[in-house]
């Protein structure tokens, strides 16, 4: 009995040492993300610690309901640009060899751009392109043309463009898997079938990627939703997006009180960008179907 019980302990401890070495990761969870969700949606039923619908019902006010509506505005155009010129050139790093210098530069670079935000980017796009930005002084001297205008470098269309600075390159890392997971042998058994490049393209290839295209869409578009700092940096005056209107919520010196009103908004960012994520969870694990 006392050798069975002694291999019922052993066999007990070794399945527990897979959970000790996932305790820090779920820790880290544990602290970065459930409890500050769980803050987030209990501030945003209460007030004045005691349950309120309020703050819920504020959603529904013009202020945010614009701020919502440019925030999506803004990520849907982010996702659709940086998709689409991101996709064109995955598919074209793709052709080069794997361990080409071309490749692996382009990467690189990718993988670095796709970091770059918050007030260093915000300061770059400034100095480039600003009222007294570096290309916008050359092209007014050179060519009397005024890129700067009215200032639309610090309005939603400033925006989408500096936000394109970095979803095209994150639009790279992501789709280029899938490109990379077509196969020659279809090619070849779609052209021994006469299929031209172009019925290979939309026939066989499109539809193989049209999953793992969709789903980097909503990536760059949760990205871009939850993206903070470099808008802040840019947009110093006014709230035209949720993030900023959450930052007005919690920092305003003229209308005080309004801490909760961050807590609902902040709950509105994280029931889209949790539906954008399932989505994406679904549609990758369709793609991964044919990339085994």
């Amino acid at each position: 009995m006392s050798t069975i019980e002694g291999r019922t302990s052993m066999r007990r401890t070794r399945s527990l040492v897979p959970l000790v070495g996932v305790l820090p990761f779920l820790a880290y969870l544990a602290v970065f993300l459930l409890i500050p969700t769980v803050v987030v949606i209990v501030g945003a039923f209460t007030e004045n610690g005691t349950f309120d619908l309020g703050n819920i019902r504020a959603l529904s006010n013009s202020a945010t309901v614009d701020a919502l509506r440019n925030s999506v505005v803004l990520s849907g155009s982010t996702a659709l640009i940086g998709g689409v010129l991101g996709a064109l050139l995955a598919t074209v790093i793709a052709s080069a060899p794997e361990r080409s210098l071309l490749r692996r530069a382009v990467l690189a670079l990718s993988g670095s751009l796709a970091q770059t935000g918050g007030v260093s980017l915000a300061f770059a796009w400034m100095a480039t392109i600003g009222g007294t930005g570096t290309l916008t002084v050359l092209l007014q001297k050179a060519l009397s043309v005024d890129i700067y205008g009215s200032g639309w470098l610090y309005t939603l269309h400033g925006l989408i463009l500096v936000y394109c600075y970095f979803q095209i390159p994150l639009m790279v890392i992501v789709f280029l898997p899938a490109v990379d997971g077509l196969r020659a042998q279809w090619r070849e058994a779609a052209e021994t079938l006469g299929a031209s490049r172009l019925q290979y393209l939309t026939q066989v290839a499109g539809p193989l990627l049209l999953p793992a295209f969709l789903g980097s869409l909503l990536l760059l578009f949760a990205n871009a939703f939850a993206a903070y700092a470099t808008a802040a940096a840019l947009v110093s005056q006014g709230s035209p997006i949720l993030p900023l209107m959450i930052r007005a919520a919690l920092t305003s010196e003229i209308v005080l009180g309004q801490q909760h009103l961050a807590y609902a908004i902040a709950l509105e960012m994280i029931v889209v960008v949790a539906l954008v994520m399932t989505a994406y969870a679904l549609l990758l694990r369709r793609s991964s179907r044919w990339m085994r």
